[in-house]
This record gives C-alpha cells, sequence and structure tokens, in this order.
C-alpha cells in the first residue's frame, strides 16, 4: 500500500498513519488527549510517544477531562515517578492546568470540538507533495489557535505542537499525494459533519 514516507517505517507507525492519522476526529475526549500528548512530544519524536501511549492513558485516566482537573501534587508526584510515561514536571503541570481550562472553553463553545473545528483552514487545500509539505511549517490557523489558547492560559500549545494536533485529527490533510491513506481521509473529511 503506497503510504506517506514517514508512515512505512515501524510497525506502530504504519498501523497509526493507516488507521488513525489525518481522520477527522469530533470526540472532546479524544482531541484533549491528542492535544495533550502533542505537548508531550514538545522535543521528542511522535513515536516514542506513540509507544508510551497506553501508559500516558492510564496515568492520566484515558484523558478524561475533569478527571485529570482534579489532580493535585500528589498526583503530580506519582506522574514525575512514572517511568511509563514522559517525565517531565512542566509537561505534567501544563497538561494538568489545561484540563482546569478545558471547561470554559466548553462552557463558551458547547464543545471542545466546536472550539477546535472553527480554526480548519479554509479554504480546504488539496493533497500535497512530500517536497511541498515539507516547506510548510506552522499553517496561519494554528498559530492562531495557539495564540487563542495561551491567550486563555493554556500551556505546550505552540503553533507546531498545535500544526501537529490539527494535522492528526483531521483539521487538515496532510498525507501526501500518492498515499492511499490520502484518498481515504479525504473521502472522510467531505462526510464529516463539522461541530457548530
Amino acid at each position: 500500500m503506497p503510504r506517506c514516507w514517514w508512515g512505512d517505517s515501524d510497525d506502530l507507525y504504519r498501523r497509526y498513519h493507516d488507521t488513525e492519522w489525518g481522520r477527522p476526529v469530533l470526540d472532546d475526549r479524544r482531541l484533549f488527549e491528542k492535544l495533550s500528548l502533542e505537548g508531550f512530544m514538545s522535543g521528542l519524536s511522535w513515536l516514542t510517544i506513540l509507544r508510551k501511549r497506553e501508559n500516558f492513558r492510564a496515568a492520566f485516566r484515558r484523558f478524561e477531562p475533569k478527571a485529570v482537573a482534579r489532580f493535585g501534587a500528589r498526583d503530580a508526584a506519582r506522574l514525575m515517578a512514572d517511568a511509563g510515561i514522559v517525565r517531565n514536571r512542566a509537561k505534567i503541570d501544563a497538561t494538568i492546568n489545561n484540563a482546569r481550562r478545558y471547561a470554559d472553553l466548553v462552557d463558551e463553545f458547547g464543545s471542545f470540538a466546536a472550539y477546535v473545528w472553527r480554526f480548519e483552514p479554509k479554504p480546504r487545500r488539496r493533497l500535497l507533495d512530500h517536497a511541498a509539505l515539507m516547506k510548510i511549517g506552522a499553517t496561519e490557523e494554528a498559530i492562531a489557535m495557539s495564540k487563542d489558547l495561551r491567550r486563555r492560559g493554556w500551556g505546550f500549545v505552540g503553533p507546531t505542537t498545535v500544526h501537529s494536533f490539527m494535522q492528526a485529527m483531521g483539521l487538515v490533510n496532510d498525507h501526501v499525494r500518492g498515499c492511499a491513506a490520502g484518498v481515504e481521509v479525504e473521502r472522510l473529511r467531505r462526510e464529516f459533519v463539522r461541530p457548530r
């Protein structure tokens, strides 16, 4: 099966590429999980995080925002001692902080998905080749979402982190032209009902 260059290496990467990456997501918990994990990835590889994802899910109560928002000093210490996750105090504290601020976004927009999907680039761009895709850093929309989240007190949500989140959650289709999964993602994005 033709794939993006990065999705044709490790078996775990292949499964992630072929079944998850770029497919549009509406589920608030999954969106919060992914944005949190992207923050943990900062300075690391996604494969490192992907290999630890189940450990992260267990440690962070499946990234249920209400549960994480209740974490206190004892939980932060527990997480710092957990060798199954990335033990970075600033990233742990940011995840707990973001969970606490999550409710404000849901109150204002009705759902986290409604907030996130406001930043979908318009018009939608076509599938790009590898060279064109590599020229794109963080998009204007990723920069705008990053600035807005930081204004609201969120942490570890820089433009590169947010752009990677947008790619993974289907706000853009950055599978390369010729990738079989990219064609499937295009179809799913056409059928996807965006939240209001």
